[in-house]
């Protein structure tokens, strides 16, 4: 049985710099993240994948259209060593922000499945798609640790992202750096 799984949210090319939605210093998490893949017995990602007429755009600019460069992993994330992606965000009314709302898969089924005892949490962002699949994760009983040196976070108001992490540990989530796995 799968004990650890390691989920990579939305590390995607319009979320890092020079993309569509860009996170300051978003490619800066991708090497801590391949450094820790081996550790894992299971990789999972997730992705935005948006069609070109969603809803999700009044609040956001336009971002990972499915089929666009924008929607693939960032170019340096060894994604061979990713055993499977849940895409979200797919239909034209949702935002698709957790990944345990992927339309693919269904990501706790998936996880209670492989027997995934603790599901470790990195990527972008940490105050938007990482902050909701994490407290999903926590509502759906799994052991759920975050990475910090592993996340960025969009900070609209200054210190989002802190407030984030905050709340997320205040819910039960375990915050680490990747050191420490």
């Amino acid at each position: 049985m799968i004990k650890r799984c390691l989920l990579i949210v939305d590390l995607q090319n319009d979320f890092c710099p020079g993309g569509a939605l860009a996170v300051k210093d978003g490619d800066k998490i991708v090497e801590p993240i391949n450094s820790i893949m081996d550790k894992f017995d299971l990789v999972i990602a997730s992705k935005d994948m948006h069609p070109e007429n969603t809803v999700h755009f009044k609040k956001w600019p336009v971002h990972c259209v499915r089929g666009t460069k924008g929607s693939d992993f960032h170019p340096d994330l060894n994604s061979d060593k990713i055993d499977f992606v849940f895409e979200k965000g797919t239909g034209n009314r949702d935002d698709g922000y957790s990944a345990f709302e992927a339309t693919n898969m269904d990501l706790e089924s998936f996880l209670k499945e492989k027997g995934v005892d603790e599901l470790y949490v990195c990527g972008l962002a940490t105050d938007y798609c990482v902050k909701e699949t994490v407290m999903d994760a926590l509502k759906r009983g799994f052991k759920t640790l975050v990475i910090t040196d592993c996340i960025k976070a969009v900070d609209l108001v200054e210190g989002d992202g802190e407030r984030a992490l905050f709340e997320m540990k205040k819910r039960g989530a375990t915050l680490l750096e990747s050191k420490n796995i």
